[in-house]
């Protein structure tokens, strides 16, 4: 059984933590709203989890970097099938 590497772990500071709690209580609460439109209020958890952690972010605490788009779209490229036909003219 192999051992597994710690640093390769995400962590997240207790702040940041803290954030995502009262995020998701405000979201309870029906007090948390979202950011585009006329802003409504949150009702998935996991938007009010982001919330939380991007307010997080904005106030300096240990959080994970967010995965750029452009990883994504790397990796969804490379496993599509190149056609490499030839025109004849």
């Amino acid at each position: 059984m192999a051992a597994r590497k710690s640093s390769s772990r995400r962590k997240y500071g207790k702040s940041a933590g803290k954030r995502v709690e009262s995020a998701v209580r405000r979201m309870k609460k029906g007090t948390l709203k979202g950011g585009k439109g006329r802003h409504p209020k949150v009702t998935s958890r996991k938007q009010a989890i982001a919330i939380g952690l991007s307010e997080a972010r904005a106030k300096g605490a240990k959080v994970p970097k967010k995965r750029s788009s452009a990883k994504k779209s790397t990796a969804r490229k490379s496993t599509r099938k190149r056609s490499t036909s030839k025109r004849s003219r």
